[in-house]
């Protein structure tokens, strides 16, 4: 997550950007590519559904779990935490703030309840030439025939590509290749959306480049700008403030209740 990351994904967006709106129908000849207009299907389509190999489906939904799974470390931390105040925390707070931040913000908010939502670009499958009955849209223009849930951007790509986020967290050694595997990983299931007809080109390549920003800006927020921002050790020591009340009194009441049942269980036992 450093600048000439940056500036190269930034680089990449604009040359994306410019070339589609200047060439829309570049769009359209790459989604051609996974379209057999024969049969009216889309090839990968027809192989899952005609074909019956549905093991397609569930890789579809293994790549969801990836990313579920790695969103589970974060969580997991947090509430081990909650549960035992006074044990130090095995994930860094800034770091969990980081990969939950960065999870409802990219395919969260942006992507789901912000884009798709709003940008009425209608899928592959709805436009005419493919499988539906819609006008094209170039990705720039959000008018469209789509009512909600639309094409731009991926969802799953986002998802996907979030998954940048835990590579920037990966020991030093190693980062390289996490974030190798992070991209191709996000490439993979945007490719996957495309053959099925789910997604443009571009719908997939600005999810990840929206969502790698994203995951920029909140890494220097955190990690690299020197922020008058809580530390970890601040942060654990407001947690334990927090919850060792809560834990007190929750402790005093099934206490009391204890001693209750015990007496209660002794008088009728006399």
């Amino acid at each position: 997550m450093n600048r000439t990351g940056l500036f190269v994904v930034l680089a990449i967006g604009v040359a994306i950007g410019v070339i589609f709106a200047a060439f829309p129908e570049l769009d359209l000849a790459i989604t051609r590519l996974f379209f057999d207009p024969r049969d009216g299907w889309f090839r990968l389509t027809y192989y899952i559904f005609m074909d019956g190999h549905t093991w397609v489906l569930r890789l579809r939904d293994l790549t969801m779990w990836i990313v579920a799974a790695l969103a589970l470390a974060p969580v997991a931390a947090l509430m081990l935490k909650l549960l035992r105040p006074t044990k130090p925390m095995l994930m860094s707070p800034r770091s969990i703030v980081f990969l939950l931040g960065t999870l409802a913000l990219a395919p969260g908010v942006l992507a789901n309840a912000m884009l798709k939502e709003h940008w009425a670009r209608p899928r592959p499958i709805e436009v005419r030439g493919f499988t539906g009955s819609d006008s094209f849209m170039p990705w720039w223009d959000p008018r469209g025939a789509c009512d909600q849930n639309c094409s731009f951007i991926s969802g799953e790509g986002a998802g996907a590509f979030w998954t940048l986020a835990p590579a920037a967290l990966a020991p030093p050694q190693v980062r390289a290749v996490a974030y190798a595997a992070a991209f191709a990983f996000g490439s993979a299931v945007g490719a996957m959306r495309i053959a099925v007809g789910g997604h443009f080109f571009t719908d997939v390549a600005f999810a990840g480049v929206f969502t790698f920003l994203i995951i920029w800006v909140a890494y220097a927020l955190l990690f690299r700008w020197s922020l008058p921002l809580p530390s970890d050790a601040a942060i654990e020591r407001a947690i334990e403030r927090l919850v060792l009340p809560l834990h007190a009194a929750l402790a005093a009441a099934f206490g009391r209740r204890g001693s209750v049942d015990r007496r209660r269980t002794q008088r009728s036992g006399s």
